[in-house]
């Protein structure tokens, strides 16, 4: 095995099926900002959290939708960079959300920092509002 080999070794049982891969610290450092976000997305479908996204709350959010300018889906985050146009449809699904109230506070978590975002509708404007994920 060669050093560059020795940084990503594919680990198998004994029926020689792949069990897992092993990164070294340094392979994972310089991909982890990137990886961690598709890891915890796989682990989510795999292990779905106890607490359900709310969604027929959302579904009522936009069933009574009163506001002067037109619904828009779109959700960011300005702690990370994450972004999505439609955040009901977009299959990375980003962002998850945990409370939608008809008075047009929705309240997500971003799946790839862990912040807090925070999208208030008003009467004529939209105002997000972003508290990063405490340090662990």
């Amino acid at each position: 095995m060669t050093e560059r080999e020795a940084h990503v070794v594919h680990l198998h049982d004994r029926h020689g099926e792949l069990y897992g891969v092993l990164l070294s610290p340094q392979v994972w450092a310089a991909v982890q900002h990137k990886v961690a976000p598709l890891l915890e997305q796989a682990l989510e479908k795999m292990y779905p959290t106890a607490r359900p996204e709310p969604m027929d709350d959302w579904q009522t959010f936009k069933d009574y939708w009163d506001f002067k300018y037109p619904f828009c889906a779109d959700v960011h985050c300005d702690c990370c960079g994450a972004a999505t146009e439609d955040w009901e449809h977009d299959p990375f699904h980003p962002f998850r959300l945990r409370n939608a109230t008809l008075s047009g506070m929705l309240v997500f978590d971003c799946v790839k920092c862990g912040a807090a975002v925070r999208k208030k509708h008003f009467k004529d404007h939209i105002c997000f509002e972003f508290t990063p994920a405490s340090p662990k």
